[in-house]
């Protein structure tokens, strides 16, 4: 119900300026929509298309992955059940959690997959949720949850709780790379290697200098350039493995990132149909590893036909990335190497939390073990008989452990001497000396042992990235070779599809003049040039019909830069 003031009667009116406040502060509704796009942008920029450099995921990404880590008891699940799981933390629909989820696990490190997951090479999507099952792999497991150095706020709805960042001790965005767009930015993150990534993080432990560059799921290789670091402005050229079968049939064993075997089969396609490079057949036959068959027409060099299939196809892309990553709850833009520096830092600390935890607890530990053994050994325990009242349990207790307290590390609590009231008499009876000396000193040396690590945090920090390596890293090897790509000429290597004729008289060239005198086949992205009977010239492209004006006396192909053709041209003074 609507509130009321208990009395109307003593509410005073509105005087003038009351009313002129009110109403200077109404905004107008262009304002209004100014403010209500700044607060979308930064809702899509923050919470759903740009990652975060502490665990490199969005919040559709960590939310899937803590549903999964909350589920988890060692065995798949539907990834049905999985998206229900995700959508208490997630407040959109199913459909985008379906694909996130099938996209992680298509990157084949954090999560173990089964069923048809699709196929990033030939673009096939995957089965429906209720057929496919999934469960986070050992990798995941060990590298981004531990509850205990996890920050967590309340989930949308206020009902769960949810962790901020997942604590993740790996450069994961550079491993999985990402693409999203937001509302004004975008980014776009290759894939590195696994392995590579682990010895550049140990690079940067020892205050060496890191360049690392991108290895693609798909193979091929790469030209890196101008990769500058993934910066805004550089840009990657990738190509297609290509293999000559025989004289006559080439075989496109990788394909460049960001493409398909149905895209890359188009492409040739539509090249040959184009007259840029002359193909028989072109026929798929990936199966567990990609191969495209190509068949050339009769006469034409596999070779040259390759070089026309980098140049007129996808079998060559040029890539542009753009690493934009959230850091201090804003867009950042940063160099893969710098995003490598501040994941490779963020682990260490982590690795400091966890043992710091760790040395709580065994320092805990110790204290105890060493309270139970005094309570027991002393018979501190026969004191309490008398006591009628749980406080003078507790004095008498303490009382009992005061000659004993200088050998201890921390002061006796009460919740201590509470602890130690809950000894069962059979724990007692059994109560074995020699037995607990040796788990006291065992505890000792762990605490020694963590403490060892805290000092020399560093090199612990190496041997764990080295140990990610030694356990995770079979079969992680470097896919796509690293390579300088000479530049193709697409006029030199494009197919002679067209005829060229010329009218010399009237001075017109083209491919339409039939009824002309032929001059020579060409290509359709050709320059023409024409030189004229005093002594000038012109250049033009190959089309339909070209005035280059009357009386020419020669037509050729034009190709810039060619060192084998020179032309002489012979002039006079016509005055004298």
């Amino acid at each position: 119900m609507e509130e009321h003031p208990e009395n109307i009667d003593n509410l005073e009116p509105k005087n003038d300026e009351d009313n002129l406040q009110s109403q200077s502060e109404v905004k107008p509704v262009g304002g209004l929509f100014k403010d209500w796009f700044v607060e979308y942008a930064s809702y899509v920029i923050l919470e759903r298309a740009i990652p975060a450099v502490e665990d490199g995921l969005k919040p559709v990404q960590r939310r899937i992955l803590h549903a999964m880590n909350v589920m988890d008891d060692g065995r798949f699940n539907k990834v049905a059940n999985i998206i229900g799981a995700t959508m208490a933390y997630h407040p959109h629909g199913d459909a985008a959690i379906g694909d996130a989820l099938v996209n992680l696990g298509q990157k084949d490190l954090l999560i173990e997959t089964q069923g048809n997951w699709g196929d990033v090479r030939t673009g096939d999507s995957a089965a429906a949720p209720r057929y496919i099952e999934a469960r986070l792999s050992k990798f995941a497991r060990e590298v981004a949850f531990n509850d205990k150095t996890t920050y967590w706020q309340l989930s949308y709805d206020g009902r769960k709780r949810e962790p901020i960042n997942l604590p993740m001790k790996f450069p994961l965005v550079l491993a999985q790379g990402v693409e999203g767009i937001a509302v004004g930015l975008s980014t776009k993150i290759m894939p590195h290697n696994f392995i590579e990534l682990c010895e550049a993080s140990i690079d940067v432990l020892k205050g060496k200098k890191v360049e690392i560059f991108p290895d693609f799921p798909t193979g091929g290789s790469a030209d890196f350039t101008h990769y500058n670091d993934g910066k805004k402005g550089s840009r990657i050229r990738v190509r297609a493995r290509i293999e000559e079968k025989d004289k006559n049939t080439l075989l496109v064993k990788d394909i460049p990132f960001g493409t398909t075997t149905g895209g890359l089969i188009e492409s040739i396609i539509k090249a040959s149909d184009s007259g840029k490079i002359k193909v028989k057949k072109v026929i798929d036959n990936t199966a567990a590893n990609v191969e495209i068959e190509i068949q050339l027409a009769p006469g034409i060099l596999p070779d040259m036909a390759i070089n026309a299939l980098y140049a007129f196809t996808d079998c060559e892309l040029s890539i542009s990335p753009l690493a934009c990553i959230i850091e201090a709850d804003r867009p950042s833009f940063m160099g893969v190497s710098e995003i490598l520096k501040a994941s490779t830092h963020h682990t260490l600390g982590l690795l400091r939390r966890e043992l710091e935890i760790q040395l709580g607890e065994l320092e805990n530990k110790w204290h105890y073990s060493s309270l139970e053994k005094i309570f027991i050994e002393n018979r501190i325990y026969r004191d309490i008989e008398e006591c009628e009242t749980w406080e003078s349990v507790i004095e008498t207790i303490d009382r009992g452990l005061d000659p004993f307290k200088p050998l201890l590390k921390r002061e006796v609590l009460e919740e201590d001497i509470v602890r130690l009231t809950e000894i069962k008499i059979k724990r007692i009876s059994k109560y074995d000396s020699f037995k607990a000396d040796e788990q006291i000193r065992s505890i000792e040396n762990e605490i020694d042992e963590v403490k060892h690590h805290l000092d020399n945090l560093t090199d612990y920090a190496i041997l764990y990235f080295k140990q990610l390596i030694k356990k995770y890293g079979a079969g992680k090897e470097r896919k796509t070779e690293i390579k300088l790509f000479d530049t193709i000429e697409a006029n030199i290597v494009a197919a002679a599809n067209v005829k060229l004729y010329a009218n010399y008289e009237e001075g017109f060239v083209g491919t339409s003049l039939k009824k002309d005198t032929f001059v020579l086949d060409c290509s359709d992205i050709d320059d023409i040039i024409a030189f004229r009977a005093d002594g000038t010239y012109s250049i033009a492209k190959v089309s339909d019909k070209h005035f280059f004006g009357k009386e020419i006396i020669h037509v050729g192909v034009w190709r810039k830069g060619d060192e084998r053709t020179t032309y002489n041209l012979v002039y006079w003074d016509g005055a004298r």
